[in-house]
């Protein structure tokens, strides 16, 4: 089964930058909006941000204003940049996105990408 691909996770500093790629071949790509969302051991998965074809972008209360969403011009790509990371954001972060499969469009999650912030 295809998959979203994520990269860019890591380790940071309180205070530090991480950016998130996540990209799906061309040629199963579908739908519209391709969100992220992040999970922390013993936690529920949470929203983190999403973005739509005509780049309208939403964000969930607590990275607004410290994380951005974006997308390549095809629309392949879409980013994550997360500045001004705290511990709180330690988690790993998952991408769902659109992938055709037997001729329809199904939300398809990423294997996900650790992201670890210390203070």
């Amino acid at each position: 089964q295809v998959q979203p691909v994520e990269s860019g996770g890591g380790s940071a500093l309180a205070g530090g930058s991480l950016s998130l790629s996540c990209a799906v071949p061309a040629s199963v790509m579908c739908g519209t909006t391709v969100a992220w969302y992040r999970q922390a051991p013993g936690k529920e998965r949470d929203f983190v941000a999403a973005i739509d074809g005509r780049d309208v972008k939403a964000y969930g209360r607590d990275v607004k204003g410290r994380f951005t969403i974006s997308q390549d011009n095809a629309k392949i790509t879409v980013y994550l940049q997360m500045n001004n990371l705290q511990p709180e954001d330690t988690a790993q972060y998952y991408c769902k996105r659109g992938l055709r499969q037997g001729g329809i469009c199904v939300d398809i999650w990423g294997q996900g990408t650790q992201v670890t912030v210390s203070s």
